[in-house]
């Protein structure tokens, strides 16, 4: 079953009273450092987390946050169990057919493959490797699409799921975003690297919204395009991502 866990429970969680009542619901993940996590205290924390509360001040909404597992998100978006979505989801052809996003706050986001670097690899002919991603996303599609011949795909409901059956040596490679492989590289000690060609398959990271919701869309793009422009989402960029000046003049 896939669990939610709703604002009010988010909520008591974070020690709001229960009498809050949000103009706005935002799911996320919850289980995607550095864009969205728990923290040690149990709190949501993580660069889309401070974006979207900035927004919402911005915006001058009342904005409570969601978490949702990443497999359902999009439709428990459609059920209406919150507004937006902010996730780290890459805009792509396929979910625009489904949803509306924002202009993006994070650039297109190159995918990249972690493994021992020690892995051997015949690139042109890859075969008999295992290969994993996380369930539901665009690596796991692009796995399927163009490494399902002779190798074997593994998905995985979490992305830290995924991460540590590649330290335990269960799968020779991991598909992710390099912003998420990145920290994980570094804090390896040598363990994993980055191996082979770097892909590019979605496009910027943004907001999701359910098609027609005009007003609440034109809200939430107008507060990013003033952060953008006085250099406050340049400035996230680089504390979460070490990121050069994206956005701003």
């Amino acid at each position: 079953m896939n669990k939610i866990i709703t604002g009010l429970a988010l909520g008591a969680m974070l020690g709001a009273g229960s009498s809050f009542a949000a103009d706005v619901r935002i799911g996320t993940e919850g289980a995607y450092a550095p864009w969205n996590f728990l923290d040690d205290s149990g709190k949501l924390a993580g660069y889309e987390i401070d974006l979207g509360n900035e927004l919402c001040k911005r915006a001058e909404l009342e904005c409570e946050w969601v978490i949702n597992e990443w497999d359902s998100i999009i439709p428990n978006l459609l059920a209406g169990n919150y507004d937006v979505i902010m996730a780290g989801m890459s805009v792509t052809d396929e979910r625009k057919e489904t949803i509306d996003f924002s202009a993006d706050y994070y650039p297109p986001d190159p995918s990249k493959y972690a493994g021992s670097p020690d892995v051997d690899v015949d690139w042109e002919n890859p075969k008999g490797l295992k290969i994993g991603a996380q369930g539901a996303t665009i690596h796991a599609a692009y796995l399927e699409d163009n490494f399902s011949d002779g190798n074997t795909i593994l998905t995985y409901e979490t992305p830290d799921q995924s991460v540590a059956d590649l330290m335990a040596g269960n799968i020779d490679l991991l598909l992710a975003d390099n912003s998420f492989l990145a920290p994980v590289i570094e804090g390896s000690g040598g363990a994993v690297s980055f191996v082979g060609p770097e892909v590019a398959i979605g496009g910027g990271v943004a907001m999701g919204l359910r098609k027609g919701d005009a007003e609440l869309a034109k809200k939430l793009e107008t507060a990013l395009e003033e952060m953008k422009a006085d250099g406050s989402v340049d400035k996230l960029l680089m504390e979460y991502f070490e990121l050069e000046p994206t956005y701003g003049e």
